[in-house]
């Protein structure tokens, strides 16, 4: 597993910022200087003051999908997940350089959060009922869709219904592959553990399409030099969330805070431009689930 650690002298700065208590003298709630400077009141005992006292935040996401979550010769990963949650880490007063980033593929996300490896989970997660049987969400903060990608020269598949007899390959403990075995029996689906495993096959011949989400795929025919391309629309909806502890409510509901201000400011749209906005148009404004456990 890659991971990058916080560094010391980051760490002290941030906690440096961290006040005990709030300014009426109550220490029923602590305060944290945000990122643009002002201070914020988080309850005594809630994830929010625990992880802003501590100066750090570990964050799961994937290191192998282009413009979302992917790992750069720095050793940093980069892309939209990534930036979404130095936004969340900076509203609660976290540099960025005492991120702590596991790399979290799609089979080990709900373990991951259940056995406290990460505080939160970036990685383009759908949000679905299974899943909130096992962990929490907040947003979503971004809608996909599952779609197909071939060779560029491969004109018999043009969607999912062209899929029967065709070697499909997807991973494991993903959405799209759930949907591929329940929806089309009819194709031969292999397995990996991560999206890059299926590229090599692909373009080999050894499967004759790779299936998940259109966005994901996008970043992989855009780094291809055309010898990949999407074909179809998108045949699902996958509105991306941020996994965290499933009992912890205040947190998923103050998650859900910062998302909606970041809708309204400007500053989702601006981290959408910079990462995945390279290639893809702008996204529709997501509207924040509020659901009750």
């Amino acid at each position: 597993m890659m991971r990058k650690k916080a560094a010391w002298a980051a760490a002290a700065i941030v906690a440096g910022l961290t006040l005990a208590a709030c300014s009426s003298g109550d220490d029923s709630d602590a305060e944290a200087s945000g990122d643009d400077g002002s201070m914020m009141e988080f309850a005594e005992g809630s994830t929010m003051a625990a992880l802003s006292e501590a100066g750090s935040i570990t964050i799961g996401t994937k290191f192998d999908q282009p413009l979302f979550g992917l790992l750069a010769p720095s050793g940093d990963p980069e892309g939209f997940d990534v930036e979404i949650g130095k936004i969340i880490a900076g509203k609660l007063g976290i540099d960025e350089g005492s991120i702590e980033w596991v790399e979290t593929v799609s089979a080990n996300r709900e373990p991951f959060i259940q056995d406290g490896t990460v505080d939160i989970v970036i990685a383009t997660y759908t949000i679905n009922d299974a899943r909130k049987e096992l962990v929490s969400f907040a947003g979503p903060y971004y809608n996909a869709g599952q779609a197909l990608m071939t060779l560029s020269t491969t004109d018999d598949i043009n969607g999912p219904d062209d899929l029967a007899g065709k070697n499909v390959c997807s991973v494991e403990g993903s959405t799209p592959a759930q949907n591929i075995a329940d929806n089309y029996p009819d194709a031969n689906l292999s397995l990996f553990g991560a999206y890059t495993d299926c590229l090599e096959p692909l373009s080999n011949g050894q499967v004759d399409v790779v299936t998940t989400d259109n966005v994901i795929l996008a970043g992989y025919v855009a780094e291809s030099d055309g010898e990949f391309k999407v074909v179809g629309e998108p045949f699902t909806e996958e509105p991306y969330g941020i996994g965290l502890a499933l009992d912890d409510t205040e947190f998923r509901m103050w998650i859900n805070d910062v998302l909606e201000e970041i809708f309204e400011d400007g500053s989702w749209l601006e981290a959408w431009q910079a990462t995945a906005g390279t290639v893809l148009p702008d996204p529709d404004v997501p509207t924040v689930d509020r659901y009750e456990n």
